[in-house]
């Protein structure tokens, strides 16, 4: 493997593009792999490559033949891949397959639940075990590669997602509005319960706005009829939802990122999951924990009661991309 052919980047959903793009301007021999799951959410759509998702009775193995089947014909640094999706898992695979090194952003993180969150908790996994570089967010998911004794070199360089927020730090505020975002698998059969009991909260608080962009998935979307108390808006642009959320007075997810860009500008932050892969949050007091439906109102109350909180963010302090750069830089693939 020659020592100028470039690293690929291989990403398909907006949170994906959202977390490698600090990455795209900092001087690297890179070529883009879009792997196809999110391109009506995309706000930057110049890839070198591309899947082309195809049908098949299971989804999850489609997504991952489509990966190792349609992966590029062309020789590699290494391959980057980012977080815990089925693509990337994929394409790490077929990185692997290829004896060409992966690179994992994002890694470590655990919720030592194979089924909470399902199925990111179990590709996260795989990809740590086939990793040659480990980009960690944080001292607590080095420490989780380090305890499982993963083979590849761990490094620790902050979330890249918080690169795009220091432009909205001056306006970040506590405004009059409650953002909502709802759309993990492993809600999808209790998404109509949620959207009941956030519906009662807006409708017994009508001197907040609660606002909802509605995820595209037909899953989340069949519920809408629920909403009637909430603003329900289309998917926004980031940059869109980024000032939004600097001027919150709280957040319901069942999101991961959220929680992180949540603490960046000191949101209280419920999150509607039996559990979380970011326990820094937690311990920050930034996140609570909603573990069901019913124990929403009672949570609501008390986070709404004392939304204001001033904590420093565990998930790093937004110069990332530059981070992972310089390790890029220095990395000998070959050695």
């Amino acid at each position: 493997m020659t020592s100028n052919a470039p690293i690929l980047i291989a990403f398909g959903t907006r949170p994906e593009e959202i977390k490698i793009s600090p990455l795209l301007n900092q001087g690297l021999n890179l070529k883009l792999l879009f792997t196809g799951q999110h391109e009506h959410l995309l706000e930057n759509n110049k890839f070198d490559f591309r899947i082309k998702p195809t049908e098949g009775t299971n989804r999850l193995d489609q997504i991952i033949t489509d990966c190792l089947t349609q992966f590029p014909d062309e020789r590699f640094q290494a391959v980057l891949v980012q977080g815990d999706t089925a693509s990337a898992f994929g394409c790490a695979l077929a990185a692997f397959n290829r004896q060409t090194p992966v690179i994992h952003l994002e890694a470590g993180l655990r919720s030592f639940d194979l089924d909470h969150p399902y199925p990111e908790e179990g590709y996260r996994l795989m990809v740590s075990r086939i990793a040659a570089l480990n980009l960690c967010p944080t001292e607590s998911s080095k420490q989780n590669l380090l305890d499982e004794k993963v083979p590849g070199r761990i490094e620790v360089t902050g979330n890249t997602v918080l690169d795009h927020l220091h432009s909205f730090k001056e306006g970040e505020t506590y405004g009059n509005h409650v953002l909502i975002t709802m759309h993990r698998r492993e809600n999808h059969h209790i998404m109509g319960q949620w959207f009941q009991i956030l519906n009662t909260l807006a409708k017994n608080h009508p001197e907040l706005e609660f606002i909802l962009p509605l995820h595209p998935n037909p899953a989340v979307k069949k519920h809408r009829d629920l909403l009637t108390h909430i603003h329900v808006i289309e998917p926004m642009k980031h940059h869109d939802f980024i000032e939004k959320l600097s001027q919150a007075k709280l957040l319901i997810t069942d999101s991961g990122g959220l929680q992180e860009e949540g603490s960046f500008f000191n949101k209280r932050v419920i999150v509607c999951r039996e559990t979380t892969e970011r326990p820094e949050a937690i311990a920050s007091g930034h996140s609570t924990l909603c573990h069901s439906p019913a124990n929403l109102p009672m949570l609501f109350e008390e986070v709404n009661d004392s939304h204001e909180i001033v904590s420093s963010c565990p998930f790093g302090d937004g110069f990332s991309g530059k981070r992972v750069a310089n390790l890029l830089n220095q990395m000998n693939w070959n050695s």
